[in-house]
């Protein structure tokens, strides 16, 4: 199948072949067609699939049906993280470009007044979070009467992050008629109930069951003590010659200190969590993606939305609380059918969650032998001279993996021509034949 067949207009399909684009994803085929038919569509999609193109290419085809643009917004996209406002806002403005209309995004972390200003010169689809989407409606400097478009992205990320009431506030502020459609990469009692509430008749589509991982996502775990993970670490990503990986930890306290202790240890990191100003996080991204960092330090939250192309490591140094998040987490990598490792530290204590995780997934976790990796913790005396230390050993190469070389991308025709979830810095980057990091030339 190709975009043409989709009935699209000619604008966005100039739009997507100038990113080359002309076959799209199984969920972009599944879930098009029922929303041109202005049906609520109720889509199960893990991020990296390309569901954001999967709802802004017929929204856009559906507003240009209706013509002329007006002053309030027609289109609601509510998201439960600033990072995937910003990266939904951008796709709506890459494909909707050789179209007369104008995306709005708006979160918080920034000052509201810029925000103000312009949303007082209009827009026809807004990207919102749920908090500052709600200071503009207690502000008045909002009208959402003209919404005929509602869609919630990653709503079981939503009810995660307990913005189940913000989001009724939300639904109540827009017209009783209008389509609504419903992106989740997880299915649960509460989403379940959610989608009886919001959605009318809808159109069930997905790409794999609920809850399911990526198949080109090998994931490994390692058994380890607490106090020895961040060794384990340091030495996987410096003898694996490992280019970027993004790890997550459970608090913020705890993605502070491990970032420190790594850029120590040479190995270049950052913290992104809560607590971060929304420039920092930015920043801290922005370096990322340019190759200046090697190790991204996240906790949940400030991690979850973020599309980081090409990445090829996701590591849990610490299990996640909620087994649904497992899936989420791995998810950053094998996105747009590309390979991907996710590596897992399995503490003493963390056995129960770990045959948790498993029974959702559908499937056993292989383990690795952490002990052939992990350097004797050096003891030492009261001068602080080490008493010893054990030479460590790498592990045998996956097959078809190059010790000190990225996975390959292993894609199809169809994975190489579908737009999965863009960002500004498209391009993605490569290893070295000698296996090292490839730092931005300054």
């Amino acid at each position: 199948m190709t975009f043409k067949e989709l009935n699209l207009r000619p604008e966005i399909l100039r739009a997507l072949e100038s990113k080359g684009y002309t076959s799209p994803t199984p969920i972009q085929a599944k879930a098009i067609p029922p929303v041109l038919e202005k049906r609520d569509v109720l889509a199960g999609a893990q991020t990296g699939t390309g569901k954001t193109a999967a709802f802004a290419l017929p929204v856009l085809e559906l507003l240009a049906q209706k013509g002329k643009t007006q002053k309030n917004p027609r289109v609601l996209v509510l998201t439960p993280t600033r990072e995937l406002a910003a990266q939904v806002g951008e796709n709506f403005e890459l494909y909707g470009k050789n179209l007369p209309y104008h995306t709005e995004t708006i979160f918080g972390g920034v000052k509201i007044n810029p925000q103000i200003q312009r949303l007082r010169e209009g827009c026809d689809v807004l990207v919102a979070t749920p908090g500052r989407l709600l200071d503009h409606l207690q502000q008045g400097t909002i009208n959402l009467k003209e919404i005929g478009i509602f869609i919630l992205d990653e709503a079981d990320r939503m009810l995660d992050m307990g913005f189940i009431r913000d989001i009724q506030k939300v639904i109540k502020a827009l017209p009783s008629r209008r389509q609504n459609l419903m992106f989740s990469a997880t299915y649960s009692k509460e989403i379940k109930k959610l989608c009886g509430e919001l959605l009318h008749k809808p159109v069930e589509v997905e790409v794999r069951k609920g809850n399911q991982t990526a198949d080109k996502i090998e994931q490994l775990a390692y058994a380890i003590e607490k106090n020895q993970k961040r060794h384990l670490l340091a030495h996987l990503i410096k003898e694996e010659s490992w280019y970027q990986v993004l790890v997550f930890v459970r608090t913020k306290h705890g993605a502070n200190r491990l970032a420190k202790q790594l850029t120590k240890g040479g190995i270049p990191s950052s913290a992104i969590h809560g607590d971060k100003s929304q420039g920092a996080r930015l920043r801290a991204l922005k370096e990322f993606k340019e190759g200046d960092l090697q190790a991204l330090i996240a906790t949940n939250v400030a991690a979850r939305g973020l599309d980081l192309q090409g990445l090829s490591h996701v590591v849990n140094f610490d299990l996640p609380q909620m087994a649904e998040d497992y899936v989420h987490r791995i998810g950053r990598t094998g996105r747009a059918g590309e390979s991907g490792l996710a590596v897992t530290f399995i503490t003493p204590d963390d056995k129960a969650q770990l045959r948790t995780i498993e029974k959702l997934i559908g499937q056993s976790v292989p383990f690795g032998k952490a002990e052939s990796f992990v350097p004797v913790i050096q003891e030492t005396t009261q001068g602080g001279r080490p008493m010893g230390q054990q030479q460590s050993q790498g592990r045998p190469e996956r097959q078809g993996q190059q010790r000190g070389r990225r996975p390959s991308a292993n894609r199809g025709p169809s994975d190489r021509n579908s737009p999965g979830e863009e960002r500004s810095h498209s391009s993605r980057r490569s290893a070295g034949g000698n296996g090292q990091r490839r730092r931005k030339q300054r």
